[in-house]
């Protein structure tokens, strides 16, 4: 027989081993669904592989959607840091992309070092007022922000619709539903002759830069101790309203800026192709991460490259779009079951027990 007995340590490893095997599994029962519909898992693992890590065009591939991913995980984590659940990334994800889109066009004659900083100064503002809303009525009037932020992101995705389809939409695009394009002042460039552009280097300044204000400032410590409950915080004499506000308007702003690179760096204007849930896999990345800015930089990564991955495998297989999300809800919920082994072992009973 066995039992259950808590460590008397956190296992050293454990996170680590955890996220492989969660990996290992998931991949393992991805192939298994592939082999039950007629399909070459093996054939399709070396896909998944080639089209994840296997060349140069794949890591950048991956490198470019980790981008808007990894900021938009940064903001959910600092909101989930104090136990606020903003399920509303993918609808600030698509303001910040109005709000960076607006100042384009707005002022399509700004030279470049102008013009971007406002642009991405109108992103984080329209970001994160899509965020305010709902701490203000979690606040005001208790609304489960739950509920509210992911009800504002098809209110945040049906506007961006109605801009693409009428407002903004370019009297040149044959129908499309698209903006006219942005000027080279909008647009943030590449670095050097490669694919990837400038919005790494904003991401890794980001992140440093979130990780010292956690660590080392006043306002950081408050963030992490609210995480205990407001009860706490009051006992503390924390202005946790004031937190919640603060919190929900950093995390927006930040989904705010992935909108914005997305828009000018990759787009190079506005249209509906741009949503494709990079603010719900980042609830993914983020819990993955264990609400950690380095780990998230990783598993952005990681989750990036699958992205790619499965991109390939549709290509080459024919297999629905929907697999890389069933690979990804697999890989979360095995790693928050795993989470189980980091703080208890099993161990055998004795016969007397």
């Amino acid at each position: 027989m066995l039992k259950i007995r808590k460590r008397d340590e956190p296992w050293k490893w454990g996170a680590l081993v955890v996220f492989l095997g969660a990996l290992l599994f998931s991949l393992l029962v991805g192939g298994l669904i592939l082999a039950g519909h007629g399909k070459d898992a093996l054939h399709a693992l070396d896909l998944l592989w080639q089209g994840s890590f296997g060349n140069a065009w794949a890591l950048e591939g991956a490198l470019l959607k980790a981008i808007p991913l990894f900021l938009c995980s940064l903001g959910v984590a600092v909101a989930f840091r104090m136990q606020i659940w903003n399920i509303g990334a993918e609808g600030q994800f698509a303001l910040g992309a109005i709000g960076a889109t607006w100042m384009a066009l707005t002022f399509p004659d700004l030279p470049r070092y102008v013009l971007l900083p406002l642009m991405f100064i109108m992103a984080f503002v329209f970001g994160g007022v899509w965020a305010f809303i709902p701490a203000l009525l979690k606040l005001k009037l208790r609304v489960n922000e739950i509920i509210s932020t992911l009800m504002l992101n098809y209110i945040a995705i049906l506007l961006l619709d109605f801009l693409v389809f009428d407002a903004w939409k370019d009297p040149a695009s044959f129908g499309f539903p698209m903006t006219p394009e942005f000027t080279p002042g909008a647009v943030i460039p590449s670095i050097g002759n490669s694919g990837i552009h400038w919005g790494l280097f904003f991401c890794v300044v980001v992140g440093f830069g979130l990780w010292g204000f956690m660590r080392f400032t006043r306002l950081g410590f408050e963030l992490k101790a609210s995480g205990e409950g407001a009860r706490v915080a009051k006992y503390a004499k924390i202005r946790y309203g004031m937190l919640v506000l603060f919190v929900m308007t950093l995390s927006g702003g930040f989904a705010g800026w992935a909108g914005c690179i997305e828009t000018s760096a990759v787009l190079g204007r506005l249209q509906g192709s741009l949503m494709v849930g990079y603010g719900y896999t980042a609830i993914v990345v983020a819990w993955l991460a264990r609400l950690e800015p380095l780990n998230i930089a990783f598993a952005s990564f990681l989750l990036a490259a699958l992205r790619v991955g499965v991109e390939n495998m549709q290509l080459e297989l024919q297999i629905p779009a929907a697999f890389g999300s069933i690979l990804e809800g697999m890989i979360l919920l095995t790693v928050l079951a795993g989470q189980f082994f980091l703080t208890y072992t099993l161990e055998r009973r004795q016969g007397g027990e």
